[in-house]
C-alpha cells in the first residue's frame, strides 16, 4: 500500500465567471458559473442547481457589493486562522482578479490511505466553516489531488473520496449542502516536483475554491 500524507490548500475564489489567471486555469480552475468553479465537479447535493442555491442563501450579490463581500470575508478568514498564519502552517495570498488564496500545510488531515479526516484538523476545519456559513452568499467546490506514488485510478478514487469526506464534514457544521460540490484530480495537477518529498507533500492536498453567487 501507498504512504499518503496531505496538505490542505483553501483557494478562496474571489472571481464571476471570467478572468480567471493563468496561474489558477494551470491548476485546474475554469471559468465557472454557479454550480463549481472546477472542471469535473460533481454537485454534492442532488439539487445543487442554480435556483436551489438562490433559494438556500436568499439570493445573490450584485455590483459592487460582489468585492466588498468577498473582502470581508477574506479578512473574517485571516482572523479565524490567526494562528495557523502566525506558526507557518497558513498562508493567504491575493491573486489578480480579486482571488484570494489561503494554503494551509497541516500533514495532520489524514492517516495513511485513509480518507477519515483525524481529528487534530477538526479545529481548522471548524474555523473555515464558522467563515463559511456567515458569509453564505457563495459555492464550495472541493478538489483533492494526490502525488504521484500509486497508480493513477489509485490516486484517482482517493482525491475523489477525500474531497467528499471534507464537504461531508462541512455539512455537520451546518455548511449547506447545495451549496457544495466535489471533484478529484488525483496525480493531474502537481503544484511542486514528484521527485523529493517536499515535492510530494507539496502535491499531497485538498482545495476548496469559494465563488460568489452572482444575482444575474
Amino acid at each position: 500500500m501507498k504512504k499518503i500524507s496531505i496538505a490542505l490548500v483553501l483557494a478562496v475564489g474571489l472571481t464571476g465567471c471570467e478572468n480567471i489567471p493563468t496561474s489558477y486555469t494551470n491548476q485546474g480552475v475554469a471559468a465557472g458559473v454557479v454550480g463549481g468553479a472546477v472542471l469535473g465537479a460533481t454537485a454534492y447535493s442532488g439539487n445543487r442547481s442554480r435556483g436551489a442555491i438562490i433559494g438556500a442563501i436568499g439570493g445573490g450579490l450584485a455590483g459592487g457589493a460582489v468585492g466588498t463581500y468577498m473582502d470581508n470575508q477574506k479578512r473574517e478568514l485571516e482572523k479565524n486562522l490567526a494562528k495557523e498564519i502566525q506558526t507557518g502552517e497558513a498562508k493567504v495570498d491575493k491573486l489578480p482578479n480579486d482571488v484570494v488564496r489561503i494554503t494551509m500545510t497541516s500533514h495532520t488531515a489524514f492517516d495513511t490511505n485513509s480518507t477519515s479526516i483525524k481529528p487534530d484538523f477538526y479545529s481548522t476545519l471548524d474555523k473555515l466553516s464558522d467563515v463559511m456559513t456567515r458569509y453564505n452568499k457563495t459555492t464550495l467546490t472541493v478538489v483533492g489531488h494526490t502525488d504521484n506514488v500509486g497508480t493513477d485510478k489509485y490516486n484517482q478514487d482517493l482525491s475523489q473520496r477525500r474531497a467528499y469526506s471534507v464537504a461531508q464534514y462541512l455539512e455537520s457544521k451546518r455548511v449547506d449542502p447545495v451549496r457544495l460540490a466535489t471533484a478529484g484530480k488525483g496525480e493531474s495537477q502537481p503544484v511542486a516536483s514528484n521527485t523529493t518529498e517536499a515535492g510530494r507533500q507539496l502535491n499531497r492536498r485538498v482545495e476548496i475554491y469559494v465563488e460568489p453567487v452572482h444575482a444575474s
